[in-house]
Protein backbone atom coordinates (compact mmCIF):
# COMPACT_ATOMS: atom_id res chain seq x y z
CA UNK A 1 0.00 0.00 0.00
CA UNK A 2 1.45 3.76 -0.76
CA UNK A 3 2.24 5.74 2.26
CA UNK A 4 0.87 9.09 2.42
CA UNK A 5 3.42 11.61 3.38
CA UNK A 6 1.30 14.20 4.42
CA UNK A 7 1.10 18.75 4.40
CA UNK A 8 2.59 18.57 7.99
CA UNK A 9 5.42 16.03 7.18
CA UNK A 10 5.99 17.96 3.75
CA UNK A 11 6.65 21.08 6.09
CA UNK A 12 8.65 18.99 7.99
CA UNK A 13 10.95 18.02 5.71
CA UNK A 14 11.67 21.41 3.63
CA UNK A 15 11.99 23.55 6.86
CA UNK A 16 14.11 21.01 8.79
CA UNK A 17 16.18 19.93 5.34
CA UNK A 18 16.47 23.15 3.72
CA UNK A 19 17.86 25.01 6.81
CA UNK A 20 19.99 22.11 8.22
CA UNK A 21 21.57 22.01 4.91
CA UNK A 22 22.06 25.93 4.99
CA UNK A 23 24.16 25.21 8.21
CA UNK A 24 25.88 22.15 6.57
CA UNK A 25 26.96 24.09 3.82
CA UNK A 26 28.32 27.37 5.66
CA UNK A 27 30.01 24.56 7.59
CA UNK A 28 31.49 22.62 4.50
CA UNK A 29 31.83 25.76 2.00
CA UNK A 30 31.71 29.23 4.03
CA UNK A 31 33.66 28.57 7.05
CA UNK A 32 36.69 27.50 4.74
CA UNK A 33 36.07 30.77 2.68
CA UNK A 34 35.79 32.77 6.06
CA UNK A 35 38.92 31.35 7.82
CA UNK A 36 40.72 31.63 4.26
CA UNK A 37 40.24 35.04 4.05
CA UNK A 38 39.59 36.41 7.62
CA UNK A 39 42.42 34.67 9.40
CA UNK A 40 44.98 33.39 7.50
CA UNK A 41 44.89 31.77 3.77
CA UNK A 42 45.96 28.30 4.77
CA UNK A 43 44.74 25.17 2.55
CA UNK A 44 45.95 23.08 5.29
CA UNK A 45 43.67 24.25 8.07
CA UNK A 46 40.83 24.39 5.32
CA UNK A 47 41.97 20.50 4.82
CA UNK A 48 41.90 20.04 8.48
CA UNK A 49 38.85 21.17 9.55
CA UNK A 50 37.22 19.36 6.78
CA UNK A 51 38.41 16.02 7.98
CA UNK A 52 38.31 16.23 12.02
CA UNK A 53 34.60 17.39 11.17
CA UNK A 54 33.77 14.31 9.11
CA UNK A 55 34.95 12.31 12.37
CA UNK A 56 33.13 14.30 14.73
CA UNK A 57 30.00 13.73 12.49
CA UNK A 58 30.33 9.78 12.04
CA UNK A 59 31.29 9.23 15.79
CA UNK A 60 28.33 11.39 16.70
CA UNK A 61 25.79 9.89 14.59
CA UNK A 62 26.53 6.28 15.22
CA UNK A 63 26.00 7.06 18.86
CA UNK A 64 22.80 9.23 18.52
CA UNK A 65 21.35 7.20 16.06
CA UNK A 66 21.61 4.25 18.02
CA UNK A 67 20.41 6.59 21.43
CA UNK A 68 16.82 7.39 18.95
CA UNK A 69 16.09 3.71 18.43
CA UNK A 70 16.55 3.31 22.23
CA UNK A 71 14.52 5.74 23.44
CA UNK A 72 11.76 5.28 20.33
CA UNK A 73 12.30 9.26 19.89
CA UNK A 74 13.47 11.42 17.18
CA UNK A 75 11.53 14.44 17.88
CA UNK A 76 13.21 15.48 21.08
CA UNK A 77 16.74 14.92 19.40
CA UNK A 78 15.63 16.67 16.27
CA UNK A 79 14.28 19.97 18.23
CA UNK A 80 16.56 20.38 20.58
CA UNK A 81 19.54 19.28 18.66
CA UNK A 82 18.28 22.41 16.36
CA UNK A 83 18.08 24.90 19.04
CA UNK A 84 21.61 24.47 20.27
CA UNK A 85 22.97 23.89 17.37
CA UNK A 86 22.00 27.85 16.31
CA UNK A 87 24.16 28.56 19.50
CA UNK A 88 26.86 27.07 18.74
CA UNK A 89 27.11 28.58 14.71
CA UNK A 90 26.19 32.10 16.29
CA UNK A 91 29.57 31.70 18.51
CA UNK A 92 31.86 31.70 15.23
CA UNK A 93 30.52 35.49 14.60
CA UNK A 94 33.23 36.35 17.47
CA UNK A 95 36.24 34.09 16.20
CA UNK A 96 39.14 36.41 14.61
CA UNK A 97 42.71 36.94 15.62
CA UNK A 98 42.11 40.56 16.75
CA UNK A 99 40.09 38.97 19.32
CA UNK A 100 42.31 36.36 20.23
CA UNK A 101 44.85 38.64 20.60
CA UNK A 102 43.19 40.94 22.64
CA UNK A 103 42.03 38.07 25.02
CA UNK A 104 45.11 36.09 25.25
CA UNK A 105 48.08 38.61 24.34
CA UNK A 106 51.01 37.45 22.23
CA UNK A 107 52.07 38.76 19.03
CA UNK A 108 49.50 38.50 15.96
CA UNK A 109 51.14 35.31 14.35
CA UNK A 110 50.15 33.63 17.92
CA UNK A 111 46.75 34.87 17.86
CA UNK A 112 46.08 33.52 14.71
CA UNK A 113 47.56 29.69 15.66
CA UNK A 114 45.15 29.92 18.11
CA UNK A 115 42.43 31.41 16.12
CA UNK A 116 42.93 29.08 13.60
CA UNK A 117 42.63 26.30 16.29
CA UNK A 118 39.73 27.90 17.99
CA UNK A 119 38.15 27.84 14.89
CA UNK A 120 38.67 24.18 14.23
CA UNK A 121 37.50 22.37 17.94
CA UNK A 122 34.47 24.88 17.49
CA UNK A 123 33.53 23.46 14.14
CA UNK A 124 33.80 19.78 15.68
CA UNK A 125 31.72 20.71 18.30
CA UNK A 126 28.69 22.35 15.78
CA UNK A 127 29.09 19.36 14.16
CA UNK A 128 28.05 16.93 17.46
CA UNK A 129 25.06 18.61 17.83
CA UNK A 130 24.15 19.53 13.76
CA UNK A 131 24.93 15.50 13.62
CA UNK A 132 22.94 14.55 16.21
CA UNK A 133 20.14 16.18 15.03
CA UNK A 134 20.08 16.48 11.18
CA UNK A 135 22.42 13.47 10.46
CA UNK A 136 21.45 11.30 13.01
CA UNK A 137 17.34 12.26 14.16
CA UNK A 138 15.91 13.34 11.30
CA UNK A 139 17.55 10.96 8.40
CA UNK A 140 16.02 8.50 10.31
CA UNK A 141 12.85 10.19 10.59
CA UNK A 142 12.47 10.75 7.12
CA UNK A 143 13.35 7.14 6.74
CA UNK A 144 10.58 5.93 9.01
CA UNK A 145 7.56 7.98 7.61
CA UNK A 146 8.20 6.85 4.04
CA UNK A 147 8.39 3.69 1.68
CA UNK A 148 9.50 2.25 -1.63
CA UNK A 149 6.52 3.53 -3.10
CA UNK A 150 7.23 7.72 -2.35
CA UNK A 151 11.32 7.70 -1.65
CA UNK A 152 12.54 8.29 -5.30
CA UNK A 153 10.22 11.88 -4.95
CA UNK A 154 10.67 12.34 -1.80
CA UNK A 155 14.84 11.60 -1.73
CA UNK A 156 15.18 13.81 -5.38
CA UNK A 157 13.51 16.77 -2.81
CA UNK A 158 16.46 15.95 -0.34
CA UNK A 159 18.82 16.31 -2.63
CA UNK A 160 17.66 19.12 -4.82
CA UNK A 161 17.82 21.35 -0.94
CA UNK A 162 21.70 20.88 -0.37
CA UNK A 163 22.10 22.63 -3.84
CA UNK A 164 19.32 25.69 -3.05
CA UNK A 165 21.50 25.71 0.33
CA UNK A 166 24.72 25.90 -1.73
CA UNK A 167 22.90 28.75 -4.04
CA UNK A 168 22.15 30.93 -0.75
CA UNK A 169 25.76 30.35 1.04
CA UNK A 170 28.24 30.58 -1.83
CA UNK A 171 26.03 33.91 -3.73
CA UNK A 172 24.20 35.30 -0.80
CA UNK A 173 25.93 35.14 1.94
CA UNK A 174 28.84 36.53 -0.12
CA UNK A 175 26.60 39.42 -0.75
CA UNK A 176 25.72 39.64 3.24
CA UNK A 177 29.06 39.79 4.07
CA UNK A 178 30.18 42.54 2.50
CA UNK A 179 26.73 44.60 3.85
CA UNK A 180 26.84 43.26 7.48
CA UNK A 181 30.16 41.68 8.43
CA UNK A 182 30.49 38.12 9.54
CA UNK A 183 29.67 38.79 13.08
CA UNK A 184 26.17 39.58 12.46
CA UNK A 185 25.15 37.02 9.52
CA UNK A 186 27.00 34.23 12.01
CA UNK A 187 24.04 35.76 15.10
CA UNK A 188 21.36 35.61 12.04
CA UNK A 189 22.42 32.21 11.01
CA UNK A 190 22.18 30.67 14.45
CA UNK A 191 18.78 32.28 15.47
CA UNK A 192 17.59 31.19 12.43
CA UNK A 193 18.62 27.17 12.45
CA UNK A 194 17.61 27.69 16.90
CA UNK A 195 14.26 29.11 15.93
CA UNK A 196 13.94 26.22 13.47
CA UNK A 197 14.41 23.78 16.52
CA UNK A 198 11.69 25.47 18.61
CA UNK A 199 9.16 24.99 15.78
CA UNK A 200 9.87 21.40 15.89
CA UNK A 201 9.01 20.98 19.32
CA UNK A 202 5.35 21.77 18.31
CA UNK A 203 5.93 20.62 15.19
CA UNK A 204 7.27 17.06 14.79
CA UNK A 205 5.47 13.75 15.55
CA UNK A 206 7.37 10.66 15.32
CA UNK A 207 5.92 7.59 13.04
CA UNK A 208 3.21 5.68 14.54
CA UNK A 209 5.40 2.27 14.01
CA UNK A 210 8.55 3.64 15.72
CA UNK A 211 9.28 1.83 18.53
CA UNK A 212 11.74 1.58 21.61
CA UNK A 213 14.15 -0.89 20.11
CA UNK A 214 17.54 -2.47 20.75
CA UNK A 215 20.14 -0.97 23.23
CA UNK A 216 23.10 1.62 23.47
CA UNK A 217 25.32 -1.48 22.99
CA UNK A 218 23.82 -1.47 19.31
CA UNK A 219 26.17 1.32 18.17
CA UNK A 220 28.56 -1.30 16.00
CA UNK A 221 25.26 -3.53 14.98
CA UNK A 222 25.88 -1.83 11.30
CA UNK A 223 29.53 -3.42 11.26
CA UNK A 224 28.15 -7.10 12.08
CA UNK A 225 29.20 -9.63 9.55
CA UNK A 226 25.89 -10.99 10.14
CA UNK A 227 24.12 -7.76 9.12
CA UNK A 228 26.55 -6.84 6.57
CA UNK A 229 25.53 -10.69 5.02
CA UNK A 230 22.16 -10.49 5.23
CA UNK A 231 21.92 -7.28 3.71
CA UNK A 232 24.36 -7.08 0.85
CA UNK A 233 22.70 -4.36 -1.00
CA UNK A 234 22.79 -1.71 1.02
CA UNK A 235 26.41 -2.18 1.88
CA UNK A 236 27.21 -2.49 -2.16
CA UNK A 237 24.89 1.24 -2.21
CA UNK A 238 26.94 2.67 0.81
CA UNK A 239 30.00 1.73 -0.97
CA UNK A 240 28.56 3.85 -4.18
CA UNK A 241 27.91 6.49 -1.90
CA UNK A 242 31.44 6.56 -0.46
CA UNK A 243 32.81 6.78 -4.02
CA UNK A 244 30.68 9.24 -4.64
CA UNK A 245 31.54 11.05 -1.79
CA UNK A 246 35.61 11.56 -2.40
CA UNK A 247 34.79 12.44 -5.86
CA UNK A 248 32.82 15.25 -4.40
CA UNK A 249 35.24 16.24 -1.24
CA UNK A 250 38.33 16.48 -3.87
CA UNK A 251 36.49 19.46 -5.49
CA UNK A 252 34.04 20.80 -2.90
CA UNK A 253 35.95 22.53 -0.15
CA UNK A 254 37.94 24.59 -2.33
CA UNK A 255 35.21 25.18 -4.95
CA UNK A 256 34.27 29.20 -3.68
CA UNK A 257 38.01 29.63 -3.58
CA UNK A 258 38.51 28.34 -6.94
CA UNK A 259 36.19 30.65 -8.32
CA UNK A 260 37.58 33.61 -6.53
CA UNK A 261 41.18 33.32 -6.71
CA UNK A 262 42.31 31.34 -9.79
CA UNK A 263 39.59 32.20 -12.39
CA UNK A 264 39.11 35.70 -10.57
CA UNK A 265 35.56 35.86 -10.73
CA UNK A 266 33.57 38.38 -8.85
CA UNK A 267 30.57 38.09 -5.42
CA UNK A 268 28.00 38.30 -8.12
CA UNK A 269 29.80 35.87 -10.80
CA UNK A 270 30.40 33.38 -9.32
CA UNK A 271 26.79 33.94 -7.40
CA UNK A 272 25.61 34.24 -10.98
CA UNK A 273 27.56 30.50 -11.57
CA UNK A 274 26.16 28.80 -9.13
CA UNK A 275 21.98 30.22 -9.51
CA UNK A 276 21.98 29.72 -13.29
CA UNK A 277 23.36 25.85 -12.80
CA UNK A 278 21.65 25.23 -9.93
CA UNK A 279 18.17 26.30 -10.71
CA UNK A 280 18.94 24.26 -13.66
CA UNK A 281 20.36 21.35 -11.95
CA UNK A 282 17.05 21.34 -9.73
CA UNK A 283 14.44 21.72 -12.40
CA UNK A 284 16.25 18.52 -14.72
CA UNK A 285 15.88 17.02 -10.94
CA UNK A 286 12.68 17.76 -10.24
CA UNK A 287 11.38 16.37 -13.84
CA UNK A 288 12.91 13.28 -13.34
CA UNK A 289 11.65 11.94 -9.39
CA UNK A 290 8.86 10.25 -10.68
CA UNK A 291 10.88 8.42 -12.90
CA UNK A 292 13.45 6.96 -10.23
CA UNK A 293 9.88 5.28 -8.30
CA UNK A 294 8.84 3.47 -11.47
CA UNK A 295 12.23 2.59 -12.87
CA UNK A 296 15.03 0.62 -11.66
CA UNK A 297 17.15 3.03 -9.66
CA UNK A 298 20.52 1.04 -9.57
CA UNK A 299 20.22 0.82 -13.90
CA UNK A 300 19.16 4.86 -13.64
CA UNK A 301 22.81 5.33 -11.79
CA UNK A 302 24.77 4.65 -14.94
CA UNK A 303 23.76 7.78 -16.44
CA UNK A 304 24.02 9.83 -13.54
CA UNK A 305 27.78 8.69 -12.86
CA UNK A 306 27.85 9.50 -16.33
CA UNK A 307 26.79 13.13 -16.38
CA UNK A 308 28.21 14.49 -13.26
CA UNK A 309 32.04 12.59 -14.19
CA UNK A 310 31.28 14.86 -17.77
CA UNK A 311 30.35 18.48 -15.86
CA UNK A 312 33.49 17.80 -13.61
CA UNK A 313 35.69 17.31 -16.50
CA UNK A 314 34.15 20.18 -18.34
CA UNK A 315 35.13 22.30 -14.90
CA UNK A 316 38.27 21.10 -15.97
CA UNK A 317 38.57 22.31 -19.28
CA UNK A 318 37.03 25.71 -18.54
CA UNK A 319 39.94 28.12 -17.69
CA UNK A 320 40.62 30.79 -20.91
CA UNK A 321 42.37 33.80 -21.25
CA UNK A 322 38.75 35.26 -22.06
CA UNK A 323 37.01 35.90 -18.32
CA UNK A 324 33.68 36.42 -20.45
CA UNK A 325 33.57 32.68 -22.17
CA UNK A 326 35.47 31.37 -19.07
CA UNK A 327 32.44 32.27 -17.13
CA UNK A 328 29.64 30.94 -19.73
CA UNK A 329 31.55 27.22 -20.44
CA UNK A 330 32.46 27.15 -16.41
CA UNK A 331 28.60 27.86 -15.40
CA UNK A 332 27.41 25.50 -18.32
CA UNK A 333 30.06 22.94 -17.48
CA UNK A 334 28.51 23.41 -13.49
CA UNK A 335 25.30 22.78 -14.31
CA UNK A 336 25.93 19.36 -15.99
CA UNK A 337 27.79 18.70 -12.69
CA UNK A 338 25.63 19.73 -10.55
CA UNK A 339 22.67 17.80 -12.89
CA UNK A 340 24.44 14.53 -11.92
CA UNK A 341 25.57 15.28 -8.35
CA UNK A 342 21.87 15.49 -7.61
CA UNK A 343 21.02 12.81 -9.55
CA UNK A 344 23.43 10.66 -7.90
CA UNK A 345 22.54 11.68 -4.73
CA UNK A 346 18.96 11.05 -4.94
CA UNK A 347 19.33 8.32 -6.34
CA UNK A 348 21.75 6.31 -3.49
CA UNK A 349 19.67 7.84 -0.91
CA UNK A 350 16.25 6.58 -1.89
CA UNK A 351 18.54 3.10 -2.02
CA UNK A 352 19.78 3.44 1.26
CA UNK A 353 16.65 3.78 3.07
CA UNK A 354 14.97 1.08 0.45
CA UNK A 355 17.00 -1.49 1.59
CA UNK A 356 17.46 -0.48 5.16
CA UNK A 357 16.11 -3.22 7.30
CA UNK A 358 12.71 -2.13 8.99
CA UNK A 359 12.95 -0.95 12.48
CA UNK A 360 16.91 -0.37 12.51
CA UNK A 361 17.00 3.30 10.62
CA UNK A 362 18.18 4.62 14.20
CA UNK A 363 21.19 1.65 14.17
CA UNK A 364 22.02 2.01 10.45
CA UNK A 365 22.58 6.22 10.32
CA UNK A 366 26.32 5.70 11.52
CA UNK A 367 27.59 2.93 9.09
CA UNK A 368 25.72 5.48 6.91
CA UNK A 369 27.60 8.30 7.79
CA UNK A 370 31.43 6.45 7.40
CA UNK A 371 30.73 5.93 4.12
CA UNK A 372 28.80 9.07 3.22
CA UNK A 373 30.92 11.46 5.63
CA UNK A 374 34.04 10.16 7.29
CA UNK A 375 35.71 8.27 4.18
CA UNK A 376 34.87 11.08 2.01
CA UNK A 377 35.67 13.76 4.23
CA UNK A 378 39.06 11.97 4.87
CA UNK A 379 40.23 11.15 2.08
CA UNK A 380 38.79 13.80 -0.75
CA UNK A 381 40.68 16.98 0.78
CA UNK A 382 43.50 15.28 1.46
CA UNK A 383 43.44 13.90 -2.62
CA UNK A 384 42.31 17.61 -2.92
CA UNK A 385 44.97 19.59 -1.41
CA UNK A 386 47.90 16.79 -2.30
CA UNK A 387 46.88 18.33 -5.76
CA UNK A 388 47.04 21.98 -4.93
CA UNK A 389 50.26 21.59 -3.10
CA UNK A 390 51.78 19.92 -5.98
CA UNK A 391 50.93 22.61 -8.01
CA UNK A 392 51.74 25.06 -5.99
CA UNK A 393 49.66 28.08 -7.55
CA UNK A 394 50.64 31.19 -6.00
CA UNK A 395 48.01 33.84 -4.11
CA UNK A 396 47.41 36.57 -6.75
CA UNK A 397 48.23 38.85 -3.87
CA UNK A 398 51.71 37.87 -3.27
CA UNK A 399 51.71 41.07 -0.92
CA UNK A 400 49.20 40.05 1.04
CA UNK A 401 50.37 36.85 2.17
CA UNK A 402 51.13 36.12 5.73
CA UNK A 403 54.21 34.25 6.39
CA UNK A 404 51.36 32.11 8.57
CA UNK A 405 50.09 31.00 4.87
CA UNK A 406 50.67 28.30 2.84
CA UNK A 407 50.67 30.55 0.06
CA UNK A 408 48.86 28.85 -2.65
CA UNK A 409 45.63 28.23 -3.60
CA UNK A 410 43.28 25.85 -5.85
CA UNK A 411 44.24 24.00 -9.09
CA UNK A 412 41.99 22.89 -11.78
CA UNK A 413 43.62 19.61 -11.82
CA UNK A 414 41.08 19.16 -8.53
CA UNK A 415 38.19 18.72 -11.14
CA UNK A 416 39.70 16.25 -13.07
CA UNK A 417 40.48 13.86 -9.95
CA UNK A 418 36.90 14.27 -9.30
CA UNK A 419 36.12 13.28 -12.61
CA UNK A 420 38.28 10.29 -12.18
CA UNK A 421 36.81 9.04 -9.04
CA UNK A 422 33.35 9.84 -10.22
CA UNK A 423 34.29 7.20 -13.17
CA UNK A 424 35.41 4.24 -10.38
CA UNK A 425 31.62 4.36 -10.26
CA UNK A 426 31.20 2.41 -13.15
CA UNK A 427 33.15 -0.56 -12.00
CA UNK A 428 30.64 -1.23 -8.81
CA UNK A 429 27.34 -0.22 -10.49
CA UNK A 430 26.90 -4.45 -11.35
CA UNK A 431 27.73 -5.74 -8.36
CA UNK A 432 24.82 -3.55 -7.07
CA UNK A 433 22.10 -4.30 -9.55
CA UNK A 434 23.02 -7.78 -9.45
CA UNK A 435 22.84 -8.00 -5.50
CA UNK A 436 19.65 -5.64 -6.18
CA UNK A 437 17.80 -8.64 -8.52
CA UNK A 438 18.56 -11.46 -5.83
CA UNK A 439 14.77 -11.74 -3.71
CA UNK A 440 14.91 -9.27 -0.77
CA UNK A 441 13.85 -11.84 1.57
CA UNK A 442 17.27 -13.94 0.94
CA UNK A 443 18.70 -10.59 2.01
CA UNK A 444 17.16 -9.82 5.05
CA UNK A 445 16.14 -13.00 6.90
CA UNK A 446 18.82 -14.48 9.35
Amino acid sequence: MQNRFGKRNWLILLLFGLVGQIAWSVENMYFNLFVFETISPDLNTVTLMVQLSGIAATLTTLFAGTLSDRLGNRRSLISFGYVIWGFTVALFGFVSAENMQVLFGGSLAQAISLALAVVIVGDCVMTVFGSTANDAAFNAWVTDNTDESNRGRIEGVLAILPLFAMLIVAGGFGILVELIGYRTLFLVLGALITLCGAFGIALIRDSSQLTVNGTLRDILYGFKPSVIRRNPSLYWTLLLVGIYGIACQIFMPYLIIYMKTYLGFSVLEYSIVFGVAIVLGAIVNLLLGGLTDRVDKTVLLYPAAGVFAAGLLGMFLSNFNNKMLTLILFGIAGFVMITGYIFVSALCGALVRDYTPSGNAGKLQGVRMVFSVLIPMLLGPMIGNTINRAAALPLPDMESADVMTTQFIPAPAIFLAGAIAAILLFAFIPLLVRSARRPRKELETP
